[in-house]
C-alpha cells in the first residue's frame, strides 16, 4: 500500500498537554483503514505514533516543538548514570509477556497514575481506560514485565516494528523510584532490538523545554526526525 494515499484528519486545536499556554493539533490515521504491522512500521519512519488503536503524529500550526526521536542500537553507549541503574537492577528479571489484562497489572497501573500522574490526562484511571489505551494492536505489541523476587514492580508496553522496537509506555512502583525503572524499560529494550537484529529502538517526541521529556536526550548517539530526514546528534 502506498502510505501517501492514506487519509489523515485533523483535531480542532486544543490545549497542549506539554507546553503551557500552547495550543496543539493532532492528525490521526483514518480509524477505517485496515492498519497492519508493515503499514504501521512505514508509518513511524514518518513520525506517527500509536495509542491504543490510533496512530498520530502532532501538526501544530505554529509550533513544531514535538519532535520524533530514536536510539540507533548498534552505536548506543550508555552513559555513567544508565550503567548505574543497569548495576542497581540486577537483581530484577525480566519477562516478556502478550497480555497485561490481570488485577495485578491493573493495581500497579492505577497505583502509578495516582500518585505520579495524579495533574495528567490519564487521571482518574479507569480499567476501560487503561484496555484502551494498552491495548495489544496488530499482532505487535508485547509487554516487558519487571520484577522483584517474584513481585511486579513495572510494565512496559513495546511494539515490535519491522525496523525497531517502539517504547509506547513504562508504569512502575512509586515505592520504587530510586531504582530508575524507567530508564531500565529503555536499556531493556535496547538489548532486546540488538538481539531480535533490529536497528532501533523508538521514543516517541522529545519536547525541549517539557521537563518529563527531556529524559530522552539522555540517550547517545541519538537520532531526531527533523524537516523529513533522520539526523544523527552525538
Amino acid at each position: 500500500m502506498d502510505i501517501s494515499s492514506i487519509k489523515l484528519y485533523a483535531t480542532h486545536e486544543h490545549p497542549c498537554s506539554y507546553l503551557k499556554n500552547r495550543s496543539a493539533t493532532t492528525i490521526f490515521v483514518d480509524p477505517l483503514l485496515n492498519m497492519n504491522g508493515r503499514i504501521y512500521s512505514e508509518l513511524s519512519d514518518f513520525g506517527f505514533r500509536r495509542s491504543g488503536s490510533h496512530v498520530y503524529r502532532p501538526n501544530c500550526r505554529n509550533c513544531q516543538a514535538c519532535i520524533p526521536v530514536r536510539i540507533p542500537v548498534d552505536i548506543f553507549r550508555p552513559n555513567r548514570s544508565q550503567k548505574r541503574c543497569e548495576k542497581r537492577n540486577q537483581d530484577v528479571s525480566m519477562n516478556i509477556v502478550s497480555s497485561i489484562k490481570t488485577d495485578e497489572h491493573y493495581a500497579l497501573y492505577e497505583r502509578y497514575i495516582c500518585l505520579r500522574h495524579s495533574d495528567g490526562d490519564m487521571f482518574p484511571p479507569s480499567r476501560e481506560q487503561y484496555d484502551d489505551f494498552l491495548s495489544s494492536e496488530w499482532g505487535v505489541t508485547r509487554y516487558l514485565e519487571f520484577r522483584l523476587s517474584g513481585r511486579l514492580i513495572a510494565v512496559a508496553v513495546s511494539d515490535r516494528l519491522d525496523q525497531g522496537l517502539s517504547a509506547i509506555y513504562t508504569f512502575f512502583d512509586p515505592d520504587e523510584e530510586s531504582r530508575s525503572l524507567g530508564v531500565l524499560a529503555v536499556m531493556r529494550q535496547i538489548d532486546l532490538a540488538r538481539s531480535l537484529g533490529l536497528p532501533y529502538v523508538y521514543l516517541g517526541y522529545w519536547i525541549k523545554e517539557c521537563e518529563k521529556m527531556r529524559y530522552k536526550n539522555q540517550y547517545r548517539p541519538l537520532q531526531a526526525y527533523i524537516n523529513n530526514t533522520w539526523l544523527t546528534f552525538d
